[in-house]
Order: structure tokens, then C-alpha cells, then sequence
């Protein structure tokens, strides 16, 4: 009888452990959220993991990553990104539950992950503090983390932060240095034909950066330019 009383007291001590720590870091998230509602973030998780990745190839090696302000986007990249990612993106809370929906349906079809479903709100979750596993764990915090982006952000500090913090290259992070990367100039000045182009590469940017001929990217830049006026951006 004691070591089953033992094995219960042992047992509340380990769950109440697990939930505080859930509870510290959900908070942390929290705080940090709020901080990057006034400041901009120097890094991000996915930033620092690639930055990880290729200083094992070079130790020297560096990211470009250079803030830019809301206003000094292009509209037309905005409305570019959210054609590409995100056509409700200033309707929903958060969670595009059609999208989703096609994404499984897509993905039953293929028999295996095609399609992903996520919002711009949820990939910003992602590389703000998430890794890129791919697991119902991480997915759960991601979604977790999603509320909180909605709850203590505006629509346009979202994209603001998304647009700044988005992978477009070789250790190219952030629009404006993408448009420098890709065009000589800042992220204010790119017209719409380059626009669809930057948000045709999000999905693949390692890759488009070492294959910009594509033949499949400059089809899908236009398929997104074709979509930009029904866009709506905050």
C-alpha cells in the first residue's frame, strides 16, 4: 500500500513538473511576442539553424538579414506574398480551415505530404521558435504559439514581421535582402513581375537561389502575378 501511495506521489510530482515547465514556456513565447509587437527580432530559431548548417561547411560564414519597415516593402510584394502564402490572411484568426482542409485531401491523395495548409501567421510561429521537425508536437506549440501571434499582434505587424524574418535564399533572410540579393535595390522598389518571383521561391528558396532558370518558377511567378489584384493586405 505505501509504494502505491509512493508511486502516486512520485507520479503528481513528475505531471506537476511537466506542467509548470509548460506553463514557463508558454510564457516566455508570450513575453516575446509582446517584445516583438514594439522591436524587431535580431534573430529567430530558424535562422540560427541554418546559420548552424552552413558554418559547417564554412566557419566564417555569415547570413544577410537586413530589417526593413512596413512602408518600405513594396506593395506590391505584399500582395505578391499573400497570393502565394495566404489569400485569407486579413479575414482569418489564424488558421485557414478550408486550406487545411484541401492541403489533407491533397496530401490522401498523393499518399504522402504534398501540401502543408499553414497561414502566413502559422509559418511565422514556425521560424520565429520552432525547429523544422516535423511532428503533432511541434504542430501543437506552433498552433499554440499562432493564438498568441494573433492575440497580441495587428494583421499588418504580422506580415511586417513575416516579410522580414522569411527565408529567400542562401543564408538570405528578409525581403530586403532578397530584393538586394536578386535585383541590386531595395525591397521598396521591386515592381510586380519580381515580386511573384521572390514569393514563387518561398516554398523551395535554397533551391530556386542555386536554380533561378527554373522553368516551373517562372510558371508559378505568373500564376501568382495573375492573382496579385484580388490580394488584400493590411
Amino acid at each position: 500500500m505505501r509504494a502505491l501511495v509512493w508511486m502516486w506521489r512520485a507520479l503528481g510530482i513528475v505531471v506537476g513538473a511537466l506542467v509548470i515547465a509548460f506553463a514557463v514556456l508558454q510564457t516566455w513565447f508570450f513575453l516575446h511576442i509582446v517584445y516583438l509587437k514594439y522591436r524587431p527580432p535580431g534573430s529567430t530559431s530558424f535562422m540560427d539553424a541554418r546559420l548552424e548548417q552552413l558554418r559547417e561547411k564554412d566557419p566564417r560564414a555569415t547570413l544577410k538579414y537586413v530589417w526593413a519597415d512596413y512602408g518600405n516593402v513594396s506593395g506590391q510584394l505584399k500582395r505578391a506574398i499573400v497570393a502565394a502564402e495566404d489569400m485569407k490572411f486579413v479575414d482569418h484568426e489564424g488558421f485557414d480551415w478550408d486550406g487545411i482542409q484541401r492541403a489533407l485531401e491533397k496530401n490522401q491523395k498523393k499518399g504522402k505530404a504534398v501540401a502543408g495548409g499553414s497561414t502566413i501567421t502559422q509559418q511565422l510561429a514556425k521560424n520565429l521558435f520552432l525547429s523544422g521537425e516535423r511532428s503533432y508536437l511541434r504542430k501543437g506549440e506552433e498552433a499554440i504559439i499562432t493564438l498568441m501571434l494573433e492575440a497580441v499582434l495587428d494583421k499588418r505587424r504580422i506580415l511586417e514581421l513575416y516579410l522580414n524574418v522569411a527565408e529567400w535564399g542562401v543564408g538570405v533572410f528578409g525581403a530586403e535582402a532578397a530584393a538586394r540579393h536578386y535585383y541590386g535595390q531595395g525591397a521598396a522598389f521591386i515592381g510586380a513581375e519580381q515580386s511573384a518571383r521572390l514569393a514563387a521561391m518561398l516554398p523551395r528558396p535554397q533551391f530556386y537561389d542555386r536554380n533561378r532558370d527554373s522553368a516551373y518558377l517562372a510558371g508559378y511567378a505568373e500564376r501568382i502575378q495573375g492573382r496579385m489584384g484580388a490580394s488584400q493586405i493590411p
